[in-house]
């Protein structure tokens, strides 16, 4: 676990420091000028969770992953002044990016409802049943131990709170050269679950009402922008979709 973590921290830490993003007209990955902090978008995403989330004023809100804020700042504007967001990010240069546009977000919005810590997500520096939602963007899959994340999130989900998150899981097994990639391992692919994998593994956290929002074929054409990726996309064409699934706290 530590290998596989020490690995996603350098790869991650290199993006926060160099503020290297993926995202261009060939990349899908949206436009970050249309972002009230277009610095919080460093093309990391490869969904939506906020979207399908239907956030209300005054909800607590964790998002595992945070990396530089982009959806904690957005999912911040939603859940207002009597809300609150945390977010959750394992690299060190990412907080300390996140914290910086925490700065521009409070000077923009008058808002102080953001908060970023420190952790794994396999251990959320969270209490108990305190989030009214959990959301995640392409991050869990580079986990090392994902049933302990889906537990972790189960954990301090209030009765009845729910969970959206973006992920990238396999449609089939990948060959084993490229299974044991590192440079694929911190792009989301080589540690992926299978696809009924990972709903099992939600499932078996206790999770009630769990089904996937959407789900499309991860596109590899703009690989090479991706500092990542680059070089591999054709070995990697039909394995992987992108996917975002919604699933429940019981009572």
């Amino acid at each position: 676990m530590k290998d596989v973590r020490l690995s996603v921290k350098k790869a991650y830490s290199k993006v926060a420091k160099n503020k290297i993003s993926c995202c261009s007209s060939d990349c899908g990955c949206g436009e970050s000028s249309s972002l009230l902090i277009s610095e919080s978008d460093l093309g990391l995403s490869c969904g939506n969770p906020v979207a399908f989330s239907k956030i209300k004023n005054g909800m607590t809100i964790v998002d595992l992953g945070s990396g530089a804020g982009k959806d904690v700042f957005i999912a911040a504007q939603l859940a207002g002044k009597n809300g609150k967001v945390i977010g959750v990010d394992m690299t060190e240069e990412m907080i300390k990016l996140a914290k910086k546009n925490a700065r521009k977000f409070k000077e923009k919005t008058r808002l102080n409802n953001v908060e970023f810590k420190k952790g794994f997500i396999e251990d959320i520096p969270v209490k108990d049943n305190v989030a009214d939602l959990v959301i995640s963007n392409c991050v869990i899959n580079l986990s090392p131990d994902k049933k302990k994340v889906f537990e972790e999130i189960y954990r301090i989900l209030k009765p009845r709170g729910e969970m959206v998150v973006s992920d990238i899981v396999l449609d089939k097994k990948l060959p084993k050269k490229l299974k044991n990639d590192k440079d694929l391992y911190s792009a989301c692919l080589s540690g992926a679950l299978l696809k009924k994998d990972y709903l099992s593994a939600i499932k078996k956290a206790g999770f009630k009402n769990v089904k996937i929002l959407v789900s499309k074929k991860y596109s590899f054409s703009g690989a090479g922008c991706d500092h990542i990726t680059s070089g591999k996309g054709n070995r990697l064409k039909f394995f992987a979709s992108s996917v975002t699934v919604y699933a429940q706290k019981g009572y």
